[in-house]
C-alpha cells in the first residue's frame, strides 16, 4: 500500500515508483495506452517530417496521453508526466499561435501538477475523495459556482486572444481553453462532474486543432491525440473500476473486500 513518502515529490528518481504507478490499472486502459502510443508514434513516424516541432508533438502527446490515464485510474504518476508534457504543449501551442491553449496548460500545471509532487497527502487515497457535485445537499450553489467560473474565464480568455495575443482561432480556442480551465479545477476538488468538462473540452480541441493543421499550422498529431483523451473519457464514464463516476460502487466493493481480508 502507497504511504505519503511514497507519493512525494523526490518519488519520481526512483524507477521502481515508475513501476509501482502503472500498476492497477483497469484492462481498458492497458489496452487503449498501448493503441494510443502505438497511433501517436506511427503517425510521426509514417509523416516523415522530422524536425523540433514534430518531436516534441510526439512526446507531448505521448506523455500526455499517459496522463490522463493515470488521472481517470486515479494515480499520481499525472504529476511528473502531465508537467513535462504541459511544457512540451506550451512550446507547440505558441508555435501554433492558439495562445489560450497555453494558458490551460498553465492552468494544469499549476492544479494537476504541482499539487500532487509538492503536496503528498493531496495524492493519497484519491479513489476515496471522489464526489458529485450534488453530494451534502449542495448541489444548486456548487453548480451556480461553477457556472459562474465559466462565464467569467471564458470572458477573459476571449479577451485575451482578441485583444492581447491576437488568435486566428479565438471562440474555437477560448472555449476550449476555458471548459479545460473549469475541468481542472473541478478535478483538482475531487468532483466526477469534472469528467464532463473532459468530453466536451477533448471534442472543442479536436475541432481546434483540425482547424489548426488544415491552416497549416501543426501536424495531425494533436488531432488525434485529443480523439484519444475522448476515448479515455469515455473509460472513467463507463468502466465500472473506475472510482470517477462509480464511486459508491468502488467503495461498496472494497469495503466487502477488506473485510473478507479481515
Amino acid at each position: 500500500m502507497e504511504n505519503n513518502k511514497n507519493i512525494a515529490w523526490y518519488s519520481i528518481l526512483k524507477p521502481s515508483w515508475y513501476v509501482d504507478q502503472m500498476k492497477g490499472w483497469t484492462k481498458r486502459s492497458y489496452i487503449l495506452l498501448l493503441l494510443g502510443v502505438g497511433l501517436i508514434a506511427g503517425m510521426t513516424i509514417g509523416a516523415g517530417k522530422f524536425n523540433s516541432i514534430t518531436i516534441a508533438t510526439m512526446f507531448a502527446g505521448i506523455l500526455g496521453f499517459t496522463c490522463t490515464l493515470s488521472i481517470t485510474n486515479a494515480k499520481p504518476l499525472n504529476g511528473i508526466l502531465g508537467m513535462v508534457s504541459a511544457l512540451i504543449y506550451i512550446v507547440v501551442a505558441i508555435n501554433a499561435k492558439n495562445y489560450n491553449d497555453v494558458l490551460l496548460q498553465s492552468v494544469y500545471i499549476l492544479t494537476l501538477d504541482l499539487p500532487v509532487l509538492l503536496m503528498p497527502a493531496w495524492a493519497k487515497d484519491v479513489k476515496k475523495k471522489v464526489r458529485f457535485l450534488n453530494e451534502s445537499g449542495h448541489g444548486l450553489r456548487n453548480w451556480s459556482l461553477t457556472i459562474l467560473f465559466f462565464v467569467l474565464v471564458l470572458a477573459a480568455t476571449y479577451y485575451s486572444d482578441t485583444h492581447w495575443f491576437i488568435s486566428p482561432r479565438p471562440w474555437v480556442d477560448s472555449i476550449a481553453a476555458t471548459i479545460g480551465i473549469t475541468g481542472s479545477i473541478l478535478t483538482t476538488l475531487r468532483f466526477s462532474e469534472s469528467y464532463y468538462c473532459w468530453l466536451i473540452q477533448g471534442c472543442f480541441s479536436v475541432i481546434l486543432w483540425l482547424i489548426t493543421a488544415l491552416q497549416g499550422d501543426s501536424s495531425y498529431v494533436l488531432l488525434v491525440t485529443y480523439v484519444l483523451y475522448l476515448t479515455n473519457d469515455l473509460i472513467a464514464f463507463f468502466d465500472k473500476n473506475v472510482s470517477w463516476f462509480h464511486h459508491k460502487q468502488y467503495h461498496q466493493v472494497a469495503t466487502k473486500a477488506a473485510n473478507i481480508a479481515n
